[in-house]
């Protein structure tokens, strides 16, 4: 399965490679893994390989991946991109970055980031009001200790 990431005017930014784990009517759930060099974010190391769990939603305004070391195979925590819904078609998935993103480190600690990449995207107030929407029910999800997943 091919996974798109696209930007506001609807081009690809980003694409790679997945294998499909499970479908439903409204979502998708996919394996892929890391395929940047290590690098540093929030207090771990993203590192080539780690696997990636990534769900996207048909009827959601976010996408959540969570993410497990390649080395020993522990959570690491959830990165959740907030995202226009998800089209998921034969053969791809594609999402619209809204810039606006969750991290949710495997203790539970929760952090908002990219506030500011959001604002300057110079959003009408709608698309606003949804990505702040989609932003309050993964926090809530996570409160919970219930992740969608």
């Amino acid at each position: 399965m091919k996974i798109l990431k696209k930007n506001l005017a609807d081009e690809v930014t980003w694409q790679y490679d997945s294998a499909v784990l499970r479908r439903d009517e409204n979502s998708i759930t996919v394996e892929a893994f890391f395929n940047r060099d290590d690098m540093p974010f929030q207090e771990i190391v993203l590192k080539r390989n780690d696997r990636f769990v990534e769900t996207f939603y048909s009827d959601k305004w976010y996408n959540i991946f969570e993410i497990y070391d390649r080395d020993d195979g522990r959570l690491k925590g959830w990165y959740c991109n907030i995202t226009k819904p998800a089209v998921i078609e034969d053969g791809s998935v594609s999402y619209v970055d809204l810039a606006l993103d969750l991290w949710v480190s495997a203790d539970g600690t929760r952090k908002v980031l990219d506030e500011d990449e959001l604002e300057e995207l110079g959003l009408d107030e709608g698309l606003k009001q949804q990505a702040f929407a989609g932003l309050r029910e993964l926090e809530l999800y996570f409160e919970s200790k219930n992740p969608p997943l």
